[in-house]
């Protein structure tokens, strides 16, 4: 194509859609893995439907896949998006909202009949003009037809060659953007070419006649995103399970204690009981266990006996696991709970983001029961707040739970590979040898953190356990005042942990007409809204929090310096209520989703603009 025809942009949105069996997942993967390896900024939203086998070519069934990719650090993964590369007319009606006004619209023509357009509810058979699409740039080709036409000699059966129409049209989406194919070809080889290599190459072929459709047609525009400028160093792209896992990796390594992950598989956190599980090679020991509370419970005993020890899962497990955590608490054990969040309650939306749990991670457990909370804010540095979790469960000989949600362990970015140099060290309290005057279970380092002494250790006998201890030698006891002291003794520890945790940081200045809060997964969209607000010359700033429990120090001297304050989060308000319990007379406003979607750039903006004017 002439150069002429290539335009350039700053940004680009892609939505592949289509049914949970078109492969929509590795199609985006592989289109934003190949954009991360060009070095653009990426983030990605995958979005699964909430039922396994909801019914084929139904709204309810549509599967998706977004992608931000920029030349430029890219933060959130977009509200509206240029492309739509819809594989049948449901997937063209669930993403009908999601469309910019300039958008161009693929569908696949072949699947425009009479069954289809009926499941996806549409009333006639022009599913275009039932959209009022009319105006928008929308292509339909025959990419079933074509994709059987280019993989007719390839001896596959029918069914195989159909399943190979999502990479037509990744072909196509190539061209469209200047990609490369060779990393999606070596991937395709990578893991079809041992098991059966005529399904490597026939995606390959669909690929390249894709790619060879888009050119010869002269119908899609030719667009090019320049690398961004990003810190240099190495990167990959990872996803937020991945980088929690790896994450623990790296703090089993820095504090010389193994690693230890005893978890039942939930959605969406299985991904990081199957990444730890690869990882024998660094001595990491998991078990699949048969239910959550026996994954919490096999993770306690690996924390006694000298592990760094974490558990994995979601909403409904969490509250399984309430009792044992409470175990933990009194048996002032370290161990990481990491809680992926979804939309609830019961089972609600399993495969739809939610910050729902936080008034659970904090409250959720019979008796006076506090844990440390963190919360990770996006795909990378999950792989950082599961290293600090680690370390202060270690260092302060308390549970942890680790709050993500289903939106950042299933996006992914670019990521910065560290130097384990660039780590702090983690110490954990570890006894080894009785003291003069024999071991005292319970007696304090300047943390609050008892001794952590392996059984089996000759002279470092104690007991443990779920009932109260005395505050020196561990022994059982009833006494009432010996109760008072352990229960405010605990909660002193998880509040001492705010000496050792970072400042709260302000994006913007540090006063000023309107402060945004927010926590966790939400600080892509957050610190967009605010960034282009400020742009326009707004009195607006940013405090996004990842320390909850304790907060840090600073936290209530910098909510009091702006005019006014919203708490945005997607539940129902529940950390503004955390908020107002621990600051006395704090007026916040708040902004609240709970649709199983992230934030938009433009709702968020829309509420910021309205709370600024008035």
């Amino acid at each position: 194509m002439d150069n002429l025809n290539i335009r350039t942009a700053e940004d680009v949105v892609i939505r592949f859609s289509g049914d949970s069996g078109d492969g929509m997942q590795l199609t985006g993967t592989l289109f934003s893995d190949t954009s991360a390896l060009l070095g653009n900024g990426i983030s990605t939203f995958p979005d699964y439907p909430a039922e396994i086998r909801a019914p084929q070519g139904t709204v309810a069934g549509v599967s998706g896949f977004q992608v931000h990719f920029g030349s430029h650090p890219v933060d959130n993964p977009g509200d509206y998006c240029d492309v739509l590369v819809a594989m049948n007319p449901a997937a063209l009606k669930a993403n009908r909202r999601w469309l910019k006004r300039s958008a161009t619209v693929i569908l696949d023509g072949d699947s425009i009949t009479e069954d289809n357009l009926r499941r996806a509810g549409f009333a006639s058979d022009d599913p275009i003009a039932e959209l009022g699409l009319e105006e928008y740039n929308v292509v339909v080709p025959a990419i079933t037809t074509m994709t059987r036409e280019a993989l007719a000699t390839t001896g596959l059966d029918h069914k195989s060659i159909v399943k190979c129409k999502n990479m037509f049209a990744l072909g196509i989406c190539f061209f469209m953007f200047d990609r490369p194919e060779e990393h999606a070809k070596s991937y395709l080889t990578s893991k079809f070419s041992k098991k059966n290599p005529a399904i490597a190459e026939a995606n390959i072929c669909a690929i390249e006649a894709g790619y060879n459709y888009a050119a010869n047609t002269h119908t899609f525009a030719n667009t090019y995103v320049a690398p961004a400028s990003l810190e240099k160093g190495t990167y990959r792209s990872i996803n937020g399970n991945v980088a929690t896992a790896w994450g623990f990796c790296a703090a089993s390594e820095k504090s010389g204690r193994p690693l230890f992950c005893g978890s039942y598989p939930i959605t969406p956190a299985t991904v990081i009981l199957e990444e730890l599980a690869k990882r024998k090679d660094l001595g990491v020991k998991t078990v699949q266990a048969e239910d959550e509370i026996a994954g919490i419970c096999t993770s306690i005993g690996a924390a006694f006996a000298g592990n760094l020890a974490v558990t994995t899962t979601s909403g409904p497990g969490l509250s399984l696991k309430s009792e044992a955590l409470g175990l933990a608490v009194m048996a002032e054990l370290p161990l990481v709970v990491v809680d992926v969040q979804r939309g609830g309650p019961s089972t609600g939306l399993p495969t739809k983001t939610e910050q729902s749990d936080l008034m659970q991670a904090l409250y959720g457990r019979n008796g006076e029961c506090p844990t440390v909370v963190v919360a990770a804010s996006s795909p990378s540095d999950c792989f950082h707040y599961a290293f600090m979790a680690a370390k202060i469960a270690l260092e302060h000989m308390t549970p942890v739970v680790l709050l993500t949600d289903g939106f950042i362990a299933n996006g992914s970015e670019p990521w910065r590979i560290p130097s384990m140099s660039d780590y702090p060290a983690i110490v954990p309290p570890v006894v080894n040898e009785a003291p003069e005057g024999g071991f005292m279970p319970y007696a304090r380092d300047e943390k609050l953190a008892r001794g952590w002494a392996f059984p089996g250790t000759e002279g470092l006998e104690h007991r443990i356990g779920g009932l109260e201890k005395d505050a020196l030698r561990g022994s059982i006891s009833h006494d009432p005042a010996n109760h008072q002291k352990m229960v405010h003794t605990r909660a002193a520890k998880v509040a001492r942990v705010a000496d050792y945790i970072p400042e709260q940081e302000l994006f913007g200045a540090d006063e000023g007409e309107l402060l945004v809060v927010g926590w966790g997964g939400t600080r892509g969209h957050l610190h967009t809204a605010v960034e282009q607000l400020q742009r326009e010359g707004q009195s607006i700033s940013l405090a996004h929090f990842n320390y909850i429990n304790p907060l840090p120090r600073n936290a209530e001297q910098l909510l009091r310096r702006f005019r006014r304050v919203v708490v945005c989060e997607l539940n129902e308000g529940q950390f503004a209520s955390y908020l107002r319990q621990r600051f006395e007379g704090l007026h916040l406003e708040q902004f609240n989703k709970t649709e199983g979607q992230p934030f938009t750039i433009v709702e968020l903006k829309e509420k910021f603009s309205e709370l600024l004017n008035r």
